[in-house]
């Protein structure tokens, strides 16, 4: 059965650990066998974690996990945290009779979004990671207000963390899981029409569809006004066999779909990254024209997924923040906290254990 969601490919787990004081999350996709990945980066400002690993001409065959955070630069320690969990579960490429859990992260920024970053001397994202990963589990999963979409914007509304699924004409299985925190905007002008709207399947993120016009007023530019505030930071999962090169063209794509979701994309200041991974349970029949199809699927899963994160997001109830659609267009009445912020918090390390 199909949930709409990444975990509807096989051997893939999802996991979220995040702090509403903080605002901020940390969302892992784990895989039960290393899969096949690689990486596009398209924006101009990006921050990663071994991402050259994933270049199709670097020597790494397959991963075991993908890490999505938020935090900005800070973020980065959470992908430690997931190579803990995974090298205690004895995950791991061997070498010199030591296991070394290969992970790669993207971030975002986050950190402006009126959370509550005074951690002290050590950011807590080692421990959101490790929390994330140990919280993986394969079919339903939180959307919206979550995980790396916790403390996500865009430049009009909420972001959230978002996700869908397809199947291509050749029976492979293709899904997107993707935080938004934007630099433009996911809706068409002021209102609650989204540009993934032709997307759409099954009233996904409202079923709204397109606005009878669309004026020159609507395609004027909704930005963020604080630079280097953005970045959309994503991964698309297929069931079919794909080399690393395959995996960089399914990734591309799937970039498509972004830049069909958000207006504008790929900014100098985004740091839009998108991730392709294939389990490879399914070999391609016509390599050339499956690969093909594999990323126009990839494509409106992306420009799904987008759309159904910020439809998902919910308040954190910081002053100033910014409104959810459910909030603008639906029926969620805006709640926002009283008084001071509560401590950063610093989550704490359950032992490691040496099975799941």
């Amino acid at each position: 059965m199909m949930r709409n969601l990444l975990t509807d490919i096989e051997g893939v787990a999802v996991g979220h650990a995040d702090e509403p004081g903080l605002g901020s999350g940390v969302t892992t996709i784990l895989f039960a066998r290393p899969a096949v990945a690689s990486v596009a980066v398209l924006g101009g400002a990006p921050g990663g974690r071994d991402l050259g690993m994933l270049a199709p001409a670097a020597t790494v065959g397959a991963i075991d996990a993908i890490v999505l955070s938020g935090g900005s630069a800070f973020g980065l320690d959470a992908a430690g945290g997931v190579q803990a969990f995974l090298r205690a579960e004895g995950r791991g490429f061997v070498i010199g009779g030591q296991n070394v859990p290969l992970v790669a992260q993207a971030i975002l920024f986050d950190l402006g979004n009126g959370g509550n970053k005074a951690w002290g001397e050590r950011p807590p994202y080692w421990d959101l990671g490790r929390a994330a990963a140990a919280a993986a589990r394969g079919g339903i999963f939180a959307l919206g207000s979550v995980g790396a979409g916790m403390g996500a914007t865009t430049a009009t509304l909420k972001g959230g963390l978002g996700s869908a699924s397809a199947t291509t004409r050749a029976g492979h299985r293709v899904a997107a899981l993707v935080a938004v925190n934007a630099l433009g905007s996911v809706t068409i002008g002021d209102g609650p029409h989204f540009w993934a709207a032709p997307f759409e399947r099954d009233r996904e993120f409202g079923g709204r569809g397109l606005p009878p016009v669309i004026t020159a007023e609507d395609l004027r530019p909704r930005l963020k006004t604080a630079p280097g505030t953005a970045t959309t930071i994503g991964v698309i999962v297929t069931d079919a066999v794909l080399d690393k090169a395959q995996a960089h063209r399914l990734a591309v794509m799937a970039h498509d779909g972004l830049a069909r979701a958000v207006l504008p994309a790929h900014a100098p200041l985004d740091g839009d990254t998108i991730f392709a991974a294939a389990t490879g349970a399914r070999p391609l029949g016509e390599p050339l024209a499956e690969l093909t199809e594999l990323g126009f699927a990839a494509t409106l899963t992306m420009a799904r997924a987008i759309a159904r994160g910020v439809f998902a997001a919910t308040s954190l109830g910081f002053p100033g923040e910014t409104p959810t659609w459910q909030e603008r267009f639906g029926t969620i009445k805006t709640k926002k906290r009283q008084g001071a912020l509560p401590p950063a918090p610093r989550p704490k390390a359950k032992p490691l254990e040496t099975s799941r």
